[in-house]
């Protein structure tokens, strides 16, 4: 079998133990992993701080490090076609998407190069006559990044990117499902002539690996996407060394279409939302909120066209839906299919298990509408199965989709342009997509509300969130302080 290295300090190594990587397209073991324990944690950690506080990154420019990011784009762009075959092997994600995806991914590196000189302070119009006082935006500091097996060099980007640009270091924890396209990712950024220990890269398990580097006293800052419970682990982890967090955390975005959308371009923005992927997606358009005036006629071209789409082999360019992930993403979506039927919803179509080698789930559409609090419509599955609810008015609509204890993501669907704004201001999510689904951009920040999170990942603020201001204040008067014990 293949075998992956762990990247600490600006050296390979097998780590301090292995384990096997599953294929998910056929249910056997195809490399072996490092398995991070705390001694490499320790070791990832230490390297980190010590690359934090060494000159060669220190004292580098904002624009020098712009410069290592540019060339860390290129190398991506140029390596995409690997560390797409090597995310499809391991994870199932379909080759169509990760070639696409990873491409881009180049394109947030590019962005934070840019934006690497252009963190800016500023001077303060201080209210006192012999004082100069400006702000300072300064590294945060020793970052860990924690990563999920699905989309990871895209939700590394948008840690690693800004982290860097603002001239932190970074320990990334890959994921143990999946780990050998960020594994891969670290012989490329060696390439790239970043300073030894700026960015380390490991994978392992949760009490050796995972909660070691988040309550690690030499942390500064956790950056985590994943799901709730996990991440609450992580708030308990940090406080005991005070590091700040920033969550994205998944949800159960609702996916809403009035009577007057277009329905053709609707279906196929839901069969996007939820379908792609394989379900298997953060910002997944899970739950259809329909008009009951067009739910009938809509059902039938979405039912149609989930029922065409072509379920094989992940790296066949012809696949659109590839297998799960995980043997127990299988086991959760055929649980709360059936405990939903149960309940009283209706499954239009799938909701069980392909008899086929490989974890294979196939498109599900279950109408919930007279059971709107079904297993289905309130737990995030994190697979291709799609919960249908409906409404009359408007008002309606709006408390269906805000009926969700999740505030990632949301589209609507209408012509009515005030209705739209409408809708924009009431519905509680970090995204609302009007008439699109699914578009990101790194210009674009994206986070949640409630159990989806907080912080903001793309754009601008990530940077920022990598900083900490501090406050400078001159004197520019050469009499002496009249009196010690007045504050000034």
């Amino acid at each position: 079998m293949q075998q992956f290295q762990q990247y600490i300090g600006g050296v390979f190594s097998n780590g301090s133990a292995t384990f096997e990587s599953m294929d998910p397209a056929t249910g056997t073991p195809w490399a072996l992993m490092p398995e991070a324990k705390t001694e490499d944690v320790n070791a990832a950690v230490k390297a980190a701080r010590d690359a934090f506080f060494a000159p060669e990154w220190a004292m580098m420019t904002a624009s020098a490090r712009g410069k290592l990011l540019l060339r860390l784009a290129d190398l991506i762009a140029d390596n995409a076609e690997t560390l797409a075959k090597l995310e499809t092997r391991d994870t199932g994600k379909i080759i169509r998407e990760t070639s696409a995806q990873i491409a881009y991914v180049a394109e947030y590196y590019r962005y934070y190069a840019g934006l690497a000189d252009k963190i800016e302070g500023a001077h303060l119009p201080i209210d006192k006559p012999d004082m100069d006082v400006w702000l300072r935006r300064e590294p945060v500091g020793v970052v860990a990044a924690v990563v999920p097996w699905n989309s990871q060099l895209f939700l590394s980007a948008v840690k690693v990117g800004p982290a860097l640009a603002a001239g932190c270091t970074v320990v990334l924890k890959a994921s143990e499902d999946g780990p050998a396209p960020m594994l891969e990712f670290a012989r490329i950024f060696d390439q790239a002539g970043f300073p030894a220990g700026v960015l380390n890269i490991i994978t392992g398990f949760g009490a050796e690996c995972g909660a070691v580097l988040t309550s690690h006293p030499d942390v500064d800052h956790v950056a985590f996407t994943g799901g709730p419970e996990t991440a609450r682990h992580i708030v308990r982890n940090s406080a005991e060394n005070l590091a700040s967090t920033s969550l994205e955390l998944g949800g159960k975005s609702p996916f809403i279409v009035f009577d007057d959308a277009d329905i053709d371009s609707a279906v196929n923005a839901q069969i996007s939302g939820i379908f792609a992927a394989t379900g298997q997606s953060c910002v997944a358009g899970s739950r259809l909120i329909i008009s009951n005036r067009i739910k009938d006629v809509f059902l039938e071209r979405l039912k149609a066209k989930a029922e065409a789409i072509v379920i094989g082999a992940p790296d066949d360019m012809t696949t659109e839906v590839g297998p799960l992930c995980t043997v127990g993403q299988v086991d959760t979506a055929t649980q709360l299919c059936a405990a939903s039927e149960a309940a009283g919803a209706t499954i239009i179509t799938g909701g069980t298990p392909l008899k086929r080698a490989g974890t294979y789930f196939p498109p599900t559409i279950i109408d919930c509408s007279d059971v709107p609090q079904a297993p289905c419509v309130t737990t995030e599955i994190f697979g291709p199965v799609l919960s249908l609810l409906s409404f009359d008015t408007e008002a309606e609509a709006l408390r269906l989709a805000n009926d969700t204890v999740f505030g990632l993501a949301s589209g609507v669907f209408t012509k009515d342009l005030t209705r739209a704004h409408r809708m924009i201001r009431g519905i509680r999510a970090g995204i609302v997509w009007v008439n699109t689904y699914r578009a990101v951009s790194p210009i674009a920040p994206f986070g949640g509300h409630g159990l989806s999170g907080h912080g903001r990942e793309g754009g601008l603020q990530a940077a920022l969130d990598y900083t900490k201001v501090k406050s400078v204040w001159l004197r520019t008067s050469d009499d002496p302080i009249p009196d010690p014990f007045v504050m000034r």
